[in-house]
This record gives structure tokens, sequence and C-alpha cells, in this order.
């Protein structure tokens, strides 16, 4: 590189394409490290064993994991697999672009058992991963929550069950389920249902199927009862799913969204002005401009025994607009709840962190889900897979290894500042050693990282 006589704002350095011992994307060895700690590269493996080959070289969990560990660091699409098999003393050996290509289509013709070998391969991980968390798992304080939330994945080529989406796109409509984390981390994928694009947003039985799917990754504890909340937002507002979500035995609870009838329009109208209670925020403070209050009458015939109504209005936002179903100048918002022995501002507030949900459709969109690469749906289903065990992975990591705010890092920040870090590898006696850069800014907060996944225990 011959630098230019004035001198400019940054330093002009001579470039050589001759460097060894310089590992790229070094910080995935946190990710590596959160595969071995859960025991999940032999989970895969075992499950997928029966589409491996008598003589096959490359085992198939294997190829499907260094796939997930692409996408988990930005790729998105299959040959990204590349940047893994450049390093292969970080990654080990690598399958070949073809050899990939093979494995999905092999594991697209395996339908419905190959999905299931790989759900049930996450499912176990996950139950183990939640026993090493402790105090940081999900279902530390004795109950779980599902949100599931619909995403529209656009294509821009025609791919197999490709159509016009609901916001005039063209594309997909899948249907994904997440467990929140709560507010001191993230959230995890447990169901990826693919749709085609024209697919409607409150179609019961999709969201029953998405339900199951959700509830089937759960420890079997949280599989019925009370302790299991499913959240949705006015799509799951149906008569069908809230009677599935209530039915005799299953008993789960539930906070779904509503749309604002004409009937519930007029009941807000009627609700006198003691009856609205101030709406609260999540440090327990009083929402500005904000009141909740709870509907009875004859709105709740022909709906499941025990639901409860509850409506919030709000002053809107500067420059929004009012739309018909809005009252009093106020924005109206409802949903329906079976929990009992709560106040309804605090029903609300645990309704309204839905919104986590959107958090986690913007990391899926950053890891894999901005397109479906393939054509077939049964490829793009198990592409669907890949995703949700590499969004796994980066929900994961922080949860066992991360402290502070830096658990709540979305996948692009964890990138740019922890995966992305470079390294230099050196071999001394019959050692490597990963030598990261000490003026980086977080290499500290990596090493801290790794010290802690170390020091869990190995799987059995």
């Amino acid at each position: 590189m011959v630098c230019p006589s004035l001198v400019g704002s940054y330093p002009c350095v001579r470039v050589e394409g001759s460097g060894r011992g310089v590992v790229s994307q070094a910080g995935a060895v946190l990710l590596v490290g959160t595969v071995r700690k859960t025991g999940l590269d032999t989970a895969i493996s075992t499950a997928l064993s029966p589409w491996r080959k008598p003589r096959a070289v490359h085992d198939p969990g294997k190829i499907l994991l260094d796939v997930a560990l692409a996408v988990a660091l930005g790729g998105d699409c299959l040959a990204d697999v590349g940047m893994l098999r450049a390093e292969p003393a970080l990654f080990g050996p690598v399958a070949s672009d073809p050899t990939v290509s093979r494995l999905i289509d092999t594991l697209a013709d395996g339908g419905q058992k190959a999905l299931n070998a790989i759900r049930s391969a996450r499912y176990h991980v996950r139950r183990h991963v939640w026993k090493l968390a402790g105090q940081d798992a999900p279902d530390a304080t004795g109950s779980v929550t599902v949100d599931l939330d619909g995403v529209l994945v656009i294509a821009h080529s025609d791919k197999e069950d490709t159509a016009a989406t609901w916001k005039k796109t063209f594309g997909h409509h899948p249907l994904m389920g997440f467990v929140d984390h709560g507010i001191g981390g993230s959230g995890e994928p447990v169901a990826g249902l693919l749709r085609p694009g024209n697919a409607g947003s409150n179609t019961a039985a999709d969201h029953i199927t998405a339900a199951q799917l959700a509830l089937v990754q759960l420890p079997t504890s949280y599989r019925r009862g009370r302790s299991t909340l499913i959240r949705t937002d006015s799509a799951g507002g149906t008569h069908e799913f809230v009677t599935w979500l209530a039915q005799r035995g299953r008993w789960l609870s539930y906070s779904v969204g509503m749309t604002i009838t004409a009937a519930i329009h007029q009941a807000v109208l009627k609700v006198p002005s003691a009856a609205w209670t101030p709406a609260v925020e999540p440090d327990r403070q009083i929402r500005d401009g904000a009141w909740v209050a709870e509907l009875t009458g004859s709105m709740l015939d022909g709906w499941p025994k025990g639901m409860r109504l509850v409506v919030r209005k709000e002053r809107p936002h500067p420059g929004a607009q009012l739309r018909i179903t809005d009252a009093d100048g106020m924005r109206i918002t409802c949903f329906a709840t079976n929990t009992t022995g709560r106040p309804v501002a605090e029903l609300e507030l645990r309704h309204r962190l839905r919104a986590r949900a959107e958090d986690r459709i913007r990391a899926a969109r950053a890891t894999g889900l901005r397109n479906l690469p393939l054509h077939d749906t049964a490829q793009n289903r198990v592409w669907l897979e890949i995703v949700q065990i590499a969004l796994d992975l980066l929900a994961w990591m922080p949860m066992l290894a991360l402290q502070g705010k830096a658990r709540l890092w979305e996948p692009r920040r964890l990138r740019l500042r922890l995966l992305g870090a470079a390294g230099q590898l050196v071999t001394t006696g019959r050692r490597q050693i990963l030598r990261l850069a000490r003026h980086w800014p977080w290499t500290h907060l990596l090493t801290s990282a790794l010290e802690r996944l170390d020091q869990l225990p190995n799987p059995g």
C-alpha cells in the first residue's frame, strides 16, 4: 500500500497478506465454550446419527452446528460456513459447501422426523442449561413466560410458499415463540412455525400449533398449569385459541391482546372515573398519562370461565393519530387474562412487557431470519431450526457467562464487541494458546466470561 503525500485523518499502514497465527472471530471461543459446556454438540450428533452414512467423514450434527455457529456470527446463507473453515484451530474440521448442501437436502427429505430429532436435542440441552444457570434461569421464579409473535420475512425471488403479505410485501410469515428471560436478560426461541406469506395474523390453528411447539421445549413441569404464561398481541385474541389455553387439564395462564370491538368501545365510555387506576412502570412508579380498568358484563359471554378483560387508556404520543376505536382523545388498548388475585395495574404492566418480543424478533432478523436463503419449504424449515440453534447459543452464552448490562446485549453488539475480537494463536510445546489483544476495550469482559464457562461442570 502506497501512502499519499498528503496526511489524512487516519494513519497509513502497509498491508501484507502473509500474516501467520492470526485468528479472525477469535471471540467465538465463547460460543464454542458454550457448545462444549452445554453438551449441544453431543446431543445434536446423537439426534442426527440416523442420517449419517456409514463411511461419512463429517458428522451430520457437527455440520449442522457449524452452520448455526456461522449464523450466530452474522452469516445468512449456507456458504458463510466458510468463515469457520478458515479457522480450523478454533472450529476443527469443517465440511465443504457441497457436503453442507447435501446434508440440508437429506434432512429436508427426512421431513418431520428430522425436525423432531433436532428439537428433541434442543429440549434436552435447554433443560440442562437452565439447571446450570441457577438463579439466572428463566424459571428461577417458579414460572415461565412464552411470547408468541409473527414476523414477515421478505423474499426477493420466487420460492416455494412465498406469497403477498398483509403489509403488501412478498415472502413468508413465520410464527415464532420465545421464552422471556425478564428485565435482566434477553430471551431464547422455543417455537418456529414456517408459514406462507399470506398466512393470517390471527389464525387460531397456527397459534395452537406454535404454542404446542413451545410447550414441548419446556421442562415437563411447565407444559401445563398456571406457572406457564402464554402472551400474544391481538392476533391471539380468538375464541378458539383462548379456549384451547384454558382447556380443562391444560390450565395455562394467558395474557392475550384483544381487538377493540364496538361493544368494548361503548363499555369503555361508561367506565366511571373512580374505576380507573393509574398504570405503573417496571420500577413501580406511576406511568404518566395512562390508566387501566377492568370490564365486566355481557362482553365476557361465550368466553372461557374466569377470563378477565382489562383496558388501558393513554394520552397518545405527540404527533400520533387517533384511531376510530379510541375514545375521549385517549389511545385505547385491551387484553384478556385468566390471572386472579393481582391488581389490574400489575397485570397490565405484565402484558405491556410483551413488547420485549419485538426485541427478540429484531435479534432473529439479525441472526439468519432476514431472509430464507433456500428454495423449497422443507429446506427452509431446516434453516429455521438452524436459526433457532444460533439464537439459543446467543441467549445461553450471556446467561451462563456474562453479567450486568452485557447480558442485555443483542446479537449485533455481541458480535461487534466480543465475538469479532481478533487474536493470535501461539503454539508452545504441545499446547495452543489464543492471545487476545490487550488494548481491546472488552478483552477483560471476554476473558472473565471464559473463566465462568470453565468453572461450569462438564456435561455427563
